[in-house]
C-alpha cells in the first residue's frame, strides 16, 4: 500500500467530496460539542456552496490530494497570505485512511508547494477539539503562536519556519486526520 500527493483541480470531483466530508465531520464535531446535535444539512450546504476553495487554485494557491491505494484519501490546501507566507488549510484524511502515516505526508507535500509558491513560512489555525490536528501539528514543528486572523472558530494559531532544509517527511503512527 503506497500514498502518492498530488495537485488536484479545486473543481474537481474528488475535490469536491473531500471538502464535504471534512466540512461535515469538523462541523458536527463543533455542533455535537457545543449543542449537542449534528450540523444541520442546509446550513452544511450553504457553507460549503460558501467557500468552494477558489483560493486554493494557482498561481498563489495550492489543493493535494492524498491517494492511498490508488483511493482518494485526503487533502491539504495552501494558500499565499503574502508574498512569503502561507496558509494550510483542509487538511484532512478519512477516517479508513488514518493511522497510516498520511498525515505527515500531506502537511510536508503542503510545505514543499508553499514554498514553490515562494513562502518561507507557514501558519494554519485551528479548533481545540481538533486534539489530533494540535498533536501533528506539534509533532511536525509547528509551533503554536499568536493568532494571524480573527476567524469564528479559530482557537490555536501555528506558525512553520519553512526555510530550513526540507528533509523527508515522518511517518504518523496516530494518524491525525483533520485541522
Amino acid at each position: 500500500m503506497t500514498w502518492i500527493i498530488a495537485p488536484e483541480p479545486v473543481n474537481s470531483p474528488v475535490a469536491a467530496a473531500l471538502w464535504r466530508e471534512y466540512y461535515t465531520e469538523v462541523s458536527d464535531r463543533w455542533y455535537l460539542l457545543h449543542e449537542g446535535r449534528p450540523t444541520d444539512p442546509a446550513e452544511l450546504e450553504r457553507e460549503i456552496a460558501a467557500h468552494p476553495g477558489t483560493e486554493l487554485a494557482p498561481p498563489t494557491g495550492r489543493l493535494l490530494v492524498a491517494r492511498y491505494d490508488g483511493e482518494p484519501a485526503g487533502s491539504a490546501g495552501v494558500r499565499l497570505l503574502d508574498a512569503s507566507t502561507a496558509e494550510l488549510t483542509r487538511v484532512f484524511l478519512r477516517p479508513g485512511a488514518r493511522g497510516r502515516g498520511g498525515g505527515p505526508l500531506l502537511v510536508g507535500a503542503a510545505e514543499q508547494a508553499a514554498r514553490a509558491l515562494g513562502a518561507g513560512r507557514m501558519v494554519l489555525d485551528t479548533r481545540g477539539d481538533l486534539v489530533e490536528a494540535r498533536a501533528l501539528y506539534a509533532r511536525l514543528g509547528y509551533r503554536e503562536g499568536v493568532p494571524h486572523n480573527d476567524r469564528p472558530y479559530a482557537e490555536h494559531w501555528f506558525a512553520k519556519d519553512l526555510t530550513g532544509a526540507a528533509g523527508p517527511a515522518r511517518t504518523d503512527p496516530g494518524g491525525a486526520g483533520l485541522s
